[in-house]
């Protein structure tokens, strides 16, 4: 029996091309397999983008590499096209009897949550780096570099008060990987750029136009990260005041009516731009913004993946461990005692809502597009 190449492009059923019959004739340009990592992330679309951000760090570590990655279905088209990820397994009872059987050089998990953790208790893997799942169904931490994010979740005080690293940081350290403030890694594809340029000129956005997106939602495990319907339009007359330009919303199917309703006033003086089409369209549609005014939210991820200027309000949420990489400012309540806390339901009446510096907000807009004139 000969030897299974170790290339990227074998599979064991079909040619890489229709031309070439490797098993016979050997292969003429192989791409070795090398080290075998898997990256577990299910959990939060904004999490799987910001994790995205750990691959050209692993890509100088092991320049041969093959990279998988098992995330949840609604997750994994924000992987297509990415040049660094070899193949993408959605979460399914397929997936999963796939990566039983194969062996890896390296399992990382993102995730303290036990579906991921028992992922990594059963998947092959020389080295498991992350978090995993003890026989009593707690999370734990493999390596000596997951403790410091381990500790993240056990310790509010750590969390909330002290932390001032990024969560690119100490996913990094998580990973035993090499941190040089790497960006997220998302491409839209030559397709998406061409869909995005035809709406574009559908919706009356000149070609030079600036744009403002207001991504208005967040996901509903956490309701209390998106502004209320008033202070969106409240800001939104004020822009238009300017009349140099054009105000787009974007959202997600959560945000559908919502948009509706902040849009009402307006008419054809904004945009509301589809909600209901899938993250690939959505990105296509956030891509149009010039600057994204957004929550801690997936949105806001899909923004800093996209390169735009993003200027971010936080309220409930931890704006230290969040990187914009220089394109952008994050606006929290100074001197509210009681943020960030990240409770699902608030005690205090959403002050750090009301707390929202609309003006403040409208500045920076002013000023990020004087300085792009």
């Amino acid at each position: 029996m000969k030897r299974i190449p170790s290339c990227k492009r074998f599979t064991g059923y079909k040619p890489c091309r229709p031309d070439r019959n490797c098993w016979d004739e050997g292969c003429v340009d192989p791409i070795p397999t090398g080290v075998q990592i898997l990256i577990v992330n299910l959990d939060a679309m904004g999490d799987v983008l910001m994790t995205t951000a750990q691959l050209p760090g692993l890509k100088r570590k092991f320049p041969e590499s093959t990279i998988h990655w098992i995330t949840l279905p609604v997750a994994a088209p924000l992987l297509a096209n990415n040049p660094l990820v070899d193949r993408v397994y959605p979460y399914t009872f397929e997936s999963l009897s796939i990566l039983r059987a194969m062996k890896y050089d390296y399992a990382m998990n993102v995730d303290k949550s036990q579906r991921s953790g028992a992922i990594m208790e059963e998947v092959v893997a020389n080295r498991k780096l992350g978090f995993g799942m003890n026989e009593e169904g707690k999370i734990y931490p493999f390596n000596e570099g997951a403790h410091y994010n381990f500790r993240l979740g056990m310790d509010d005080e750590l969390k909330f008060k002290i932390n001032q690293r990024t969560g690119e940081d100490y996913l990094a350290e998580t990973f035993e990987n090499d941190y040089q403030n790497d960006e997220y890694v998302f491409e839209l594809t030559d397709e998406e750029r061409a869909f995005a340029a035809d709406y574009r000129r559908s919706a009356g956005i000149g070609a030079d136009e600036y744009v403002v997106g207001f991504n208005t939602g967040c996901s509903t495990l956490f309701p209390n990260k998106k502004m209320r319907v008033d202070q969106h339009q409240t800001l939104i007359e004020r822009l238009l005041g300017y009349g140099d330009m054009k105000i787009i919303l974007l959202g997600g199917p959560e945000d559908e009516r919502r948009n509706l309703e902040i849009a009402a006033p307006f008419g054809d003086r904004v945009v509301n731009t589809p909600t209901n089409e899938g993250v690939r369209r959505g990105a296509c549609y956030e891509s149009l913004a010039d600057v994204v005014v957004t929550g801690d939210s997936f949105g806001m991820h899909l923004a800093v993946a996209l390169k735009k200027h993003v200027i971010a309000w936080f309220g409930l949420s931890c704006w230290t461990e969040i990187e914009l990489f220089g394109r952008g400012v994050k606006l929290h309540p100074e001197g509210l005692a009681c943020a960030p806390c990240w409770k699902k339901v608030c005690p205090h009446n959403l002050e750090c809502i009301d707390m929202i510096d609309l003006e403040r907000i409208e500045r920076e807009i002013r000023a990020h597009k004087e300085g792009r004139d």
